[in-house]
Parts: structure tokens; sequence; C-alpha cells
């Protein structure tokens, strides 16, 4: 054992160029203290895609938002721009002035009067373009250095207010006082317009035009007017008439329509990409906006996700956002769907939202968007497209916005986190994404939303399968490891939920990865304020026991805070059981673990009872942990160690698992026969109940490790000397010598071990119970063995010859010297 710790830590590859040492080789070629393995927790799939499954902690259907509803056209926002409460805006205390045509006369006489037919708007603000674009020459802007208003003016996003008139600048570059409104200077033809960008508040682009005076002029200043006139041309050409085709189509409703309104749909993407008009950079984007939403309501997934792939590249917010997050979902909801994703670019346009939207104003759009990859994650292939496009860098960000929403958004972040971490359960999954999240630093991050949202099972339980699908992988267990305080957390966690028998057998099943090989994980874990507490109080609630009175009841002192029993099926108690006891078995390989487990009584009864209450046929996986772990304990006999106290009483209990049909059960009691049959209690226990009979029949076994097990034991029974007598008659001796013939050769370990048993049973005069054929077919095997290049000319390979090597002159050697001086007459010597 202390050489074993010396060897650098499993977690990291070992980087020293040296070969090494026979010590080394031998002492990890067969460890006596064994770390168990177990199989990992199986997670269904949930046969309904839904926010929030039937196991779903969020119990509360009225407070949780719903994974079903209705979406028609009447449900988006036409305009687009208007506030997303619909409330109405309070008016101005004065009357704005409104600019007309430069062919009036007077500019402040006649105000435009909303007509009652929307499509007078449109008529009439298509008149007003028109008159407007025969106008004079266009003019020049006015420098606008000591104007920042209009700086300002021109540079204003799709969301902000125009100013109030009286902010704008006049002629002479003066500021008009505030006060009650007087009329301005009149308007001439040779004034210009300012278009502010991206709102849809009409049908056609809202234009707010504001005058002043300049000088006529040539240069840059045709530029705005000409991407106007540019735009303009593209609506009228391009965009126009493929939004009267949908129209046209959609009317028509003839077979095939569908699939002409996909490809409609595309052609007009196509147009508004190579016009640059996609986002809030086309002004007419409301009508197109509006004629999609009118195609809503045909009701076709296919021509849906078009739709909603065209409103995301057209940058949707408010309501709108919401909705076409909510129609997306609703289309996911069906696998049979899954291939319009593969086909679509609309991943990008979703992994977009959760880079960009924040919770505080798009908290519900990113939670159907991301319910949205849940399900596409459950795909394979969209799996595989999800990893290439950075899912998991996007992920991340998500998390940590996420991890520090204020707490007027902790309810809706902690919804959204509960389909995120579904969806990174997922692409845990796939062996690419593993290099991923340690890149990344998602079990990190994982970290500290366990320690925001540890109350929230949901979450708790999917991180926790993270967990369980990650740490079966070195590189995840490192990178787990070296979180701070991450066994804290997880002993809290186990406290917290331990009725939650998915979460507990998960983040044990963790735990037993952690220190399956590493001795500073083991002790670490074992460092924990409440460790042991924690984990027997666990053993202690899933420890299924009959009612009845007959049944014995665990001694020692109760529990102060006993949890309830969960109302899990027996299978589920059980899983429990296998996870937490490996857990234990993997701790007391610590040589400061393993004392200290072994002056606990209460961990020793609680192995003792499972080992009472338990069939082989019935809790086999969980009986082999439990005689695992006393074998384990069994190595540390202190003075106070309760489990030498009981040696006797664990060696009756391991009675049924010898006599099984199970062979690991067997192995792994015989492994617990061969540490406490050191006791001469123990070793007339095992005479008396002829067991030493069985151990000799596991000779003829044809496992190495259980002749080896079975070895140990015959080794320790011949130390007495009548025990001797009986082994020989049941012919341990011969069938000793045959498992060194068939097995020396590839296990010197073996070899060795049945040189001792052999050498204890013929030590002090006893040799006569070999006959003379055995001893003379001994001698032969021990002659060819003792040659170490006989001994060794079949192994082939470098590394395996040096290995061989080492537990030859280690293991082998030293006591078939011994051996063969014993057996050898007086002047003979070996050759």
């Amino acid at each position: 054992m202390e050489r074993k710790h010396e060897i650098c830590s499993p977690f990291v590859p070992r980087r020293s160029p040296l070969r090494k040492t026979s010590a080394e080789i031998v002492s990890e070629a067969r460890q006596s203290l064994r770390v168990q393995s177990t199989q990992r927790p199986f997670t269904p799939r949930d046969g309904h895609r839904q926010l929030f499954g039937k196991s779903s902690a969020r119990a509360d259907r009225d407070n949780r938002p719903p994974s079903t509803f209705s979406l028609h056209a009447q449900n988006f926002d036409a305009p687009d721009s208007r506030p997303g409460s619909g409330t109405r805006l309070s008016p101005l205390d004065h009357k704005p002035k409104f600019p007309v045509p430069c062919e009036a006369e007077d500019s402040f006489k006649a105000f435009p009067k909303p007509p009652t037919d929307p499509l007078e708007v449109k008529r009439g603000l298509a008149r007003t373009r028109a008159r407007l674009l025969r106008a004079g020459s266009l003019t020049m802007l006015p420098s606008v250095e000591g104007h920042t208003d209009v700086k300002e003016r021109l540079n204003l996003g799709p969301g902000q207010k125009q100013p109030s008139a009286k902010r704008l600048p006049s002629t002479d570059h003066t500021v008009v006082p505030s006060g009650p409104h007087k009329a301005g200077p009149r308007r001439t033809a040779s004034e210009s317009r300012i278009m502010q960008p991206g709102d849809d508040s009409g049908v056609g682009p809202t234009e707010c035009r504001v005058g002043w005076r300049t000088e006529l002029g040539n240069g840059e200043n045709t530029t705005s007017t000409e991407e106007e006139d540019a735009e303009s041309l593209v609506w009228n050409n391009a965009i126009a008439p493929l939004l009267q085709q949908l129209e046209s189509v959609a009317a028509g409703s003839s077979e095939g329509s569908v699939d002409r309104l996909c490809d409609l749909c595309d052609g007009l993407h196509g147009t508004l990409a190579e016009a640059d008009m996609l986002g809030r950079r086309c002004k007419r984007r409301s009508g197109i906006l509006r004629t999609l939403f009118r195609l809503i309501d045909l009701n076709s997934a296919q021509l849906n996700l078009h739709i909603g792939k065209l409103c995301l590249v057209l940058s949707v917010s408010g309501n709108n956002l919401l909705n076409i997050c909510k129609l997306i979902f609703q289309i996911s909801r069906s696998e049979s769907n899954d291939i319009l994703f593969q086909n679509n670019s609309i991943i990008d346009s979703l992994l977009g939202i959760l880079s960009n939207e924040d919770v505080s104003t798009s908290g519900e759009a990113l939670l159907y968007c991301v319910g949205t990859l849940k399900f596409l994650s459950g795909n394979s292939a969209i799996l595989r497209l999800l990893l290439d496009k950075n899912c998991i860098g996007v992920a991340q960000k998500l998390i940590q916005r996420l991890c520090v929403a204020e707490d007027t958004n902790f309810t809706i972040a902690g919804h959204i986190l509960v389909q995120l971490t579904a969806t990174l359960r997922n692409l845990a999954d796939h062996p690419d994404s593993r290099p991923l999240f340690i890149s990344f630093s998602i079990v990190q991050e994982l970290c500290l939303v366990l320690r925001r949202h540890r109350k929230d099972q949901d979450i708790c339980t999917n991180i926790s399968r993270i967990y369980s699908k990650l740490s079966s992988y070195s590189e995840c267990r490192l990178a787990l490891a070296q979180t701070p305080d991450c066994y804290q957390l997880f002993l809290e966690l186990l406290s917290k939920h331990h009725q939650k028998q998915d979460l507990v057998v998960r983040l044990l099943f963790t735990l037993g990865n952690l220190t399956a090989k590493s001795d500073e994980a083991r002790q670490q874990l074992f460092q924990c304020k409440g460790c042991m507490d924690t984990l027997l109080q666990l053993y202690d609630s899933y420890q299924l026991r009959d009612e009845s009175p007959h049944t014995p009841s665990r001694k020692g002192p109760p529990s102060s805070s006993k949890p309830l029993a969960p109302p899990v099926s027996v299978q589920e108690h059980e899983d429990v059981l296998v996870k937490l006891v490996r857990v234990l078995a993997n701790m007391c390989i610590h040589p400061a673990v393993g004392p200290a487990l072994a002056t606990n009584t209460t961990c020793i009864q609680l192995l003792m009872e499972t080992l009472e209450l338990r069939s082989v046929q019935g809790s086999e996986e969980l009986l082999v942990n439990v005689a695992a772990t006393i074998n384990n304990l069994s190595f540390y006999q202190e003075e106070s160690s309760v489990l030498r106290h009981s040696q006797l009483a664990i060696a009756k209990l391991m009675l049924k698992l010898v006599l099984s049909s199970s062979m690991d059960a067997m192995l792994e009691a015989t492994r617990v026969f061969g540490n406490l049959s050191q006791s001469k209690d123990v070793r007339d226990f095992i005479m008396q109940n002829k067991v030493h009979q069985f151990v000799v029949t596991l000779l003829d076994s044809k496992s190495t490790e259980m002749c080896f097990s079975a070895c140990g034991v015959l080794t320790n029974l011949a130390l007495d000397p009548p025990n001797r007598v009986s082994l020989s008659l049941e012919g341990a001796a011969a069938k000793l010598v045959d498992c060194l013939k068939d097995f020396g050769p590839g296990d010197w370990q073996l070899a060795g071990q049945v040189c001792q048993a052999l050498w204890n049973m013929i030590a002090g005069g006893s040799e006569k119970l070999l006959d003379t054929q055995e001893r003379e077919s001994l001698l032969e095997i021990l002659v060819a063995y003792l040659d170490e290049e006989e001994a060794l000319k079949w192994i082939e390979d470098e590394d395996m010859r040096d290995f061989h090597r080492a537990c030859w002159e280690l293991e082998f050697l030293p006591v078939a010297q011994k051996l063969m001086k014993t057996l050898q007459p007086p002047g003979r010597t070996a050759s």
C-alpha cells in the first residue's frame, strides 16, 4: 500500500519516462484492497416531449409555463413595435407639428387627418412618397458640428423615441426655447428628409421627416436618398411580388401549396439577405411580418418553421419573439418533425436567441427556445449538429447570465435551467462532447448552478445525471475533483434531497467514480463535515427491513434525525445501497480512512445487517459490494476495530455467499475468508462447517482470481497441524500441484501463493503428506520454473516481460526456493 501511494495520481497520466520498478508493477498487479465498480444508473427517456416531465418536482401546474397551447395569427402584434404590455402611452402635453409635402405653400396651415380606412393610409403614404420623390434636386445635409441632436437622431435604434420637435436645430443654429409652441419657419422644396430606420408601426416605412434650411450642393449628400431609392426598387421589383404570391397561393389552398409557400419563403429570405435588409434594416418589415403572420393559420409545421426562421432573422421582439419561440417549440414536440430541423438553418437562429436575449426582458422566450433544443438533442443526428454549432459554448454563456440573474427573475431562470441542463444531459451522451465540457468549464459551472438552485430538485437531478455520465471518464473526474468544495456540496444535496431516489443514486454513483482511483478524493470526501453521518443516515433510510417483530433491528444509538423511508420500489432502494456501499468500499482503501471506518460501529452493523436481510439470488450485486467492503476493512486489525471483534459473526454470514451459485459472490466471500482466517476462531469455524472442502474444490476453477483467493484461505488453514491432514485427505496437495503446473507461467503471483500453501502444508515434518509421485512432479515443475530464461521465454511483449520478471523475482522466486530446499533429498541440488 505504501508503494502504491507513491505512484502519481491516477487522474493524471504518468509522465515519467522511466519504467516502473518491479515493486510498483507487482503492487499494482493485484491489489488486496479492491476498488468496486458498478453500472451507471439508467436514465429513462420521457416518451412525451414536455417542458416538465411527469416526475418533475414542479407539481403546481398553474404556476409553471405550459407545454401545450394554441397559436393563431391574431396572437401576433402586427406592428411589432408597440409596447409588449399593451398599455397606452400618455398623450403629449403639446400638439406636435406635422411637416407636409414641399409643394404646399404654407407648411403649417394644413395638418393631415387620419383616414378611417387602413387602405387609405397605405394609399396616402404612397402618394406622399411619390410627391416627395418628384421634388427638386436633393439637398446637402448641414454640417453636424455642434449639432449633437442631429447626430443622435441619425443614430437612433429601432426601439428609441424620436426627440420632440422643440429639440430640433434651427437654421441659425439656435435652440428653440421651451414653452408654448410657436410656428417655425416655412419649409422649402430644397429641404431634406430624415428617415427613422426600423420602425414597423405603419404598413409601409414610417417616415419621420424633420426639415431645416440648407444650401444646395453636390457630393456625399445623395447617399441616403440613393439607399432609399435602391430599397424602394428592391421592394417594388422583388419583395412586393413575393408577398403578393404568398397571399395568392395561401388563398388558393391547392394541392402542393405548402411546398410552394415554403419555396416562396426561402426566396423572400434570399432576396432580403442579398439586399442587406435582414434584421431591422428593412423599413417596410412590418408589411412582411403581417403577411407571414397570416400564413400561420394554415397550420402546417413545415411552413410554420419557415415562417419562424424568417421572423427570427427579421429580429422580432417582445410578444412576437415569444410567440415565434412558442411556435417552433410546438413543432419540435413531435419527433416526426425532427427531419424539418435537420434541413433548416433555424437552429442557428435559436442559438442566436440564447446568446443575445436577456432573461429579464425575454425570459419566457428563452424558456421555449431552450425547450426546443432539449427535444431536438434527443435526436442523434441533430445532437451532432448542435455540437458542431457550438451549442455547449452558447450554453456556458447562458448559464453564467442565469446565475447572476436578479431575484425577481429567479423563478424563470430556474425554469430555463431545467431545460438547459436537460439539453446538456443529452449532449453528454456523445463522446465528442466530453472535451467541450472540459474546455468550456461546464463541469465547474454546473456546480455554481447547484449552489444557487440547491432547492430545485429538477435542476439538481439533471445535473446529477450529467455528472454520472461524465464521471466515468478520467479527464472529467479530474475537472470535477478540482472544483472547490464539490464533495461538501454533494453531501449537502444528499442530505437535503434524501427522499429523491433518482437524484441520490446518481450523486452516489459520481462519488463512487471519484473515489475509485484517487486517494486524494477518498480523503477529501471523508474529511468533509458530516460525511459519515450523511452516508450512514442514507444507508439506514434505504435499508429495507421487514416490519415483523422477528426481524432483528440494528443495535446502537438511534439517529438523531432519522429520515423517513423514501416511497420507492425495492429495486430502487437496492440501487441506492449498491452505489452507497461502493463509496464506502472505495473510501476505506485510504490508510487513514480505513481504520476509522473499521472502528465505526454503525457502519459495521449496517453492513452485517444487509448480509443478514438479503439473499444472493435477489441482491447479488449489493451483497458482493458489501463483501468487498468488509474485505477491505478486514485489513485494519487494530485493537479498536469493531470488525475484528465481529469476525466470527461475519464468517457465519459469509457462508450464504460461498454456497451460492454466483461466482462473483463466491469470489468475494473467499477473499473475506482469506483475511478473516488469520484468526484461530475463524479457522476452527471453517473446518467445523466443512467450508475447507468447498475451498479445495475452487482450485479446479478456470479462474486465476478464484484459485488465488482459495490458495490464500488454504495457506492460513495449513498453519494449524491438525488441519493439514484434513486438507490432504481432500486432495488439496495434488490440486495445488496441478494449479501450479497449469497457471504458473502465466501468473507468477498465483504460482507464489501456491508454493506458500504447499510450504505450510509440508512444514514441520509434514512432507510425508505428499506421495512420491506428487513430490517428483512438484520438483520437476519447480526446477523448470526456477530457471529464469526458461520461465520467461514465452513472453514476447517487452512490457509484459518486465511485468512477469518482476512478479517472478518478488512473488515466486523466494518461496519456491524454500519449497525446493525442503523437498530435495540431502545432497541433491537444483540444476
